[in-house]
C-alpha cells in the first residue's frame, strides 16, 4: 500500500493540532504540527498581528512537503496540522510524491472566535477575520474530506476510518 498523508486543514482555532494528533493516535501514524514548521520571522509577524501572505507561507508550505515526502520515502503514513487555507496551498503540499488527502474541519466564526480567546497561540484572535477571506474551501476535486468542528474527536476519527475504507485505504488499528 502506498503511503499516505492526511493534512487536517483549517482556519486557526478550528481544532487541527488536536484533532491531528488524536486521528494519527488513532491510526499509528506519524504526527507534524505544521505550525512547528513556520520560521520564527512568521511567527513574529503573527504576534504582532501581521497576516501572512503568499510570499511568507511559501517556505513554510516548502517545508511542510519535504515533510511529506520523507513519509513516502520512508514508507510510513502520517497527519500533518496545516491551515492550508487556498488551493494553491493545498496543490503545493500534493506536490509531493506522497498520496496527500486533506480533512478540512468547518467551525463557525463564533465558535472559532471563542476557541482563539481560550487559548494560548502565536496567532491572536485579530487574525481570524483574514484567515476567514483567506480560505477557499476544497471542492470536490481535492480528496477531502469537511468535517463539523462541532462533533466529538472519536466521532471525528470514525468518520476519516470509514473515509479511508471508501477510499480503500486501510488504516492500522
Amino acid at each position: 500500500m502506498r503511503p499516505i498523508v492526511i493534512v487536517v486543514m483549517g482556519v486557526s482555532g478550528s481544532g487541527k493540532s488536536t484533532f491531528g494528533r488524536a486521528l494519527a493516535d488513532a491510526l499509528d501514524w506519524d504526527f507534524l504540527e505544521g505550525d512547528d514548521m513556520h520560521p520564527s520571522s512568521n511567527i513574529e509577524k503573527m504576534r504582532a498581528g501581521i497576516a501572512l501572505d503568499d510570499d511568507d507561507r511559501r517556505l513554510w508550505l516548502d517545508h511542510i512537503a519535504a515533510w511529506i515526502s520523507g513519509e513516502e520515502s520512508r514508507g510510513r503514513h502520517g497527519v500533518v496540522s496545516c491551515s492550508a487555507l487556498k488551493r494553491a496551498y493545498r496543490d503545493r503540499l500534493r506536490q509531493s510524491s506522497a498520496a496527500v488527502r486533506f480533512v478540512y474541519i468547518r467551525v463557525e466564526r463564533g465558535e472559532l472566535e471563542h476557541r482563539m480567546r481560550q487559548r494560548s497561540h502565536f496567532m491572536p484572535a485579530a487574525l481570524l477575520d483574514s484567515q476567514l477571506r483567506t480560505l477557499e474551501e476544497p471542492v470536490e476535486d481535492e480528496a477531502a474530506l469537511t468535517l463539523s468542528g462541532n462533533l466529538g474527536i472519536d466521532e471525528m476519527v470514525s468518520e476519516v476510518r470509514r473515509w479511508l475504507q471508501r477510499s480503500d485505504i486501510r488504516p492500522a488499528g
